[in-house]
């Protein structure tokens, strides 16, 4: 089996995407490149094509974006959550600031309250003094007096002066009574007002505890508040951080899959501008050029003559053209397949089950091998007439876990229109 290509180099899977560089080509690195594809012709096309990014590259490039944007999708959940808690932890702090003051004005309040009925107190305490002091007084003098003494016979021995004696003694009898009361409301006033400033200062004591209580509390708010926003300002930072990471990967996606297929154009040539080798975003590609002959579906067969299911998509592409892979896969078919000449069948690695088939190779015009990994886009074959054929023309399949389905709908289902 002949495996060169129409450019006269080896067509394995390795050949054109195995040996690619790490990274992509800088955008003028590929216009020069474009350049002297177009001066020097096909044959040095091939020498430079190799540089250009494999399909697996391309795959690193989406995974990268795909990483990217679910890490932001889950940092933006975040973000809502920690907004949440900045919003709530906000609305604690301005309550544990409101009752905070509110419990200081108390006491404040308390506070005042306590120091005027000590004021009081001390006043009725001066007061009481003076009452003692004066009651002293007077009980002094009534003792001098005699007041104290056998009335009867200080009166009998006092004469003319007895009229004086008894008014004396009725004036002491009255100030000691007067004296003893004011004594007794001195000392009464001065108990309430310190009753009062007791009770007060009690509640001072209690108000102040709660006061420290809510300060505390409300310090606690401000700081957890604090901290919130500070998370959420962090977490904002690191989005906008990944987002300009995910600008650059996405920046990098794109320039990769252009290079990608500025390869595949670049290798295979003029054909490629009929669609084939276009890649999508699904990564699948447009097998061969050329517009549909024949589609999907029972039909007279105009080799066999006998009404039969067509499974597959004929594209009229032209005799020895490119056929590229569709999809990246392994190689489980390469060789001749009865009515359907020159066959290769391909099988995705995704483990979605589906696969896809090429017929009518050219004899010498299968460039893999049974057991080789392709990249979507790779050139595996050319284009013939061999098994029941009447023209050139590529028979296209489309397998789903074993059975074949009609190729248009479902290669336009992944970005890939055969309808042209």
């Amino acid at each position: 089996m002949n495996n060169k290509s129409d450019l006269g180099v080896t067509a394995r899977p390795t050949s054109l995407m195995s040996r690619r560089r790490s990274r992509p080509l800088a955008l003028a690195a590929v216009l020069s490149v474009l350049i002297a594809g177009t001066i020097l012709g096909a044959s040095t096309e091939v020498a430079w094509a190799t540089n250009y990014p494999s399909w697996q590259d391309v795959q690193n490039a989406r995974n990268n974006v795909t990483a990217a944007q679910t890490e932001i999708t889950r940092l933006k959940g975040l973000l809502a959550a920690l907004q949440t808690d900045v919003t709530n932890t906000q609305a604690v702090a301005d309550q544990k600031g409101n009752e905070a003051q509110i419990a200081q004005q108390k006491y404040d309040e308390k506070a005042q309250q306590a120091a005027e009925l000590q004021k009081q107190a001390d006043a009725a305490q001066a007061k009481a003094t003076k009452s003692k002091e004066q009651a002293g007084q007077l009980a002094a003098k009534l003792a001098r007096s005699g007041g104290g003494g056998d009335f009867s016979a200080t009166l009998f021995f006092s004469g003319n002066r007895a009229d004086s004696l008894l008014s004396q003694l009725g004036l002491a009898n009255m100030v000691r009574d007067q004296s003893t009361g004011l004594y007794e409301k001195a000392v009464q006033d001065q108990n309430i007002a310190q009753s009062m400033t007791d009770q007060a200062n009690v509640a001072k004591e209690a108000l102040k505890a709660l006061a420290d209580d809510a300060q505390k509390a409300s310090a606690a708010a401000v700081a957890a508040a604090e901290q919130a926003a500070t998370a959420l300002a962090e977490q904002q930072a690191n989005q906008a951080r990944l987002e300009a990471q995910l600008a650059t990967l996405v920046e990098n996606r794109d320039h990769t899959e252009a290079e990608y297929a500025a390869g595949i154009r670049a290798l295979w040539g003029a054909s490629a501008s009929l669609g084939a080798g276009q890649i999508s975003a699904t990564g699948w590609a447009r097998p061969a050029g050329g517009h549909i002959t024949s589609g999907y579906g029972n039909r007279l067969d105009p080799y066999t003559h006998r009404y039969a299911l067509h499974s597959g998509t004929d594209l009229g592409a032209s005799c020895n053209s490119p056929i590229f892979a569709a999809h990246t896969g392994t190689v489980v078919y390469a060789g001749p397949y009865g009515g359907y000449g020159n066959f290769i069948k391909i099988m995705n690695n995704d483990g979605s089950g589906y696969g896809t088939g090429y017929g009518h190779i050219v004899n010498g015009g299968i460039l893999v091998h049974v057991g080789d990994q392709v990249g979507v886009g790779q050139n595996i074959a050319k284009v013939g007439s061999t098994g029941w054929s009447t023209g050139c023309h590529l028979h296209y399949e489309v397998y789903h876990n074993g059975l074949t389905q009609d190729p248009v709908p479902f290669m336009r289902s992944q970005g890939i229109e055969l309808a042209n």
